[in-house]
């Protein structure tokens, strides 16, 4: 079973729309595919309410269907790489472009400080707890693909965390931040192809 986690910064104006077409894909691929929504900020959503959607919806699937692999796209990055170290029945990852670090670069702090209800110095019990970078090591294959020309997500943000914790690193170059949501093209068959590889 492959859940997909959408991105958009964790805001109101992106939702699980963004996510059908990949599971749609996925499907046609073999695959079980469980497309999934969270409250995101402005909508009831924030730390840690976002993240406990993501579990709430991995604990609603039947146990029959097996082990998860969480597949998500820039915030959905971070929670399904979050959801891999918080969740038993999540037995591996895919970011794509994910936000993996809250602390590394300043443009993404401000954006988690929204989900978050607060800078760094703040509430960092939030950062430490929603970070992925703060809770490493984790115990599960995880699979990374980042565009180097991603305009809105540092592709750093995928290098470092392979550095730190030995994850698997797929760069693209030239990808852009929706190449790798856009079924049709190679960045998205990475993608596919890592998450397939990863719930067999």
């Amino acid at each position: 079973m492959i859940v997909v986690i959408h991105g958009g910064f964790w805001h109101q104006r992106y939702g699980l729309e963004l996510g059908r077409p990949l599971a749609a894909d996925l499907v046609a691929h073999g695959a079980a595919a469980h497309n999934v929504e969270y409250r995101r900020v402005t909508g009831g959503g924030g730390w840690p309410a976002t993240g406990d959607d993501v579990l709430a919806a991995i604990d609603a699937l039947d146990p029959a269907l097996g082990p998860v692999v969480t597949l998500g796209h820039s915030a959905g990055g971070h929670l399904a790489v979050w959801a891999a170290a918080r969740h038993p029945r999540v037995v591996g990852a895919v970011a794509q472009a994910g936000v993996l670090d809250l602390l590394g670069h300043p443009a993404i702090t401000r954006r988690a400080a929204e989900l978050l209800g607060g800078t760094p110095d703040e509430v960092p019990e939030r950062y430490a707890d929603a970070s992925p970078t703060a809770l490493l090591p984790i115990d599960k294959p995880i699979v990374l693909v980042h565009g180097t020309a991603d305009e809105d997500v540092p592709f750093e943000q995928s290098a470092a965390f392979a550095r730190a914790s030995g994850a698997e690193l797929v760069e693209l170059p030239g990808a852009g931040h929706l190449d790798v949501i856009t079924v049709g093209t190679g960045a998205w068959a990475a993608c596919r192809d890592a998450a397939l590889r990863l719930a067999r």
